[in-house]
């Protein structure tokens, strides 16, 4: 009719195509696609990346594990230089003891003392220390990763070619040279005479 538009209506392959790629379900693709399941993680269907996303979920944080607050040294750093005990530092030896009240007030004293004015000291000083030492190993892990690495593997692959470069002018130049040398002396027979 005049003044009407009309659509051509689509071809019925075109039809059938749209209605075929609409219809495909997932498992029907040739790779299959990544379901986000949570946050930022991609879990794809195939199994080999699925027990890797298995795996990475039994890793734990290192910022989130338990303290053990008994045993605080369990790497033994410390066990031959700060742990000093009264027996450590002050002992009497035979023929030479003072008064057994003396040495046991001595013992409570240095004992006592020391364990108020370490925890005393850390109290104040140990928070603070502890935040110098973490921005200090932080950014000595930082010179590592970023700085030091890279420059040793970048040297790596240079002193790589110059080794290439100098085993080539060795083999050309000093092999023939001491080859040469070496028949030039393999005449020479030294002999020794024993004079009575």
């Amino acid at each position: 009719m005049p003044g009407q538009c009309r659509v051509a209506p689509q071809s019925p392959l075109h039809a059938h195509e749209l209605h075929f790629l609409f219809s495909l379900e997932p498992q029907d693709y040739a790779h299959s696609p990544f379901i986000r399941k949570q946050g930022n993680i991609y879990i794809p269907k195939n199994k080999e990346m699925d027990n890797d996303s298995i795996n990475e979920k039994t890793l734990r944080d290192v910022h989130t594990k338990e303290i053990d607050l008994v045993n605080r040294d369990p790497k033994h750093l410390n066990d031959d230089v700060v742990k000093v005990d009264f027996e450590d530092v002050i002992a009497e030896p035979a023929g030479t003891y003072s008064f057994d009240g003396v040495w046991k007030a001595s013992f409570t004293t240095f004992t006592v003392t020391k364990y108020w004015c370490y925890r005393l000291l850390t109290a104040l000083v140990g928070i603070p220390l502890a935040l110098v030492w973490g921005i200090f190993f932080a950014i000595l892990s930082f010179i590592h990763i970023w700085a030091v690495v890279p420059c040793v593997k970048s040297y790596l692959i240079e002193i790589h070619c110059v080794s290439r470069v100098y085993s080539i002018c060795v083999h050309t130049f000093c092999d023939p040279l001491f080859e040469a040398m070496g028949k030039c002396f393999s005449s020479v027979r030294v002999t020794t005479t024993k004079v009575v």
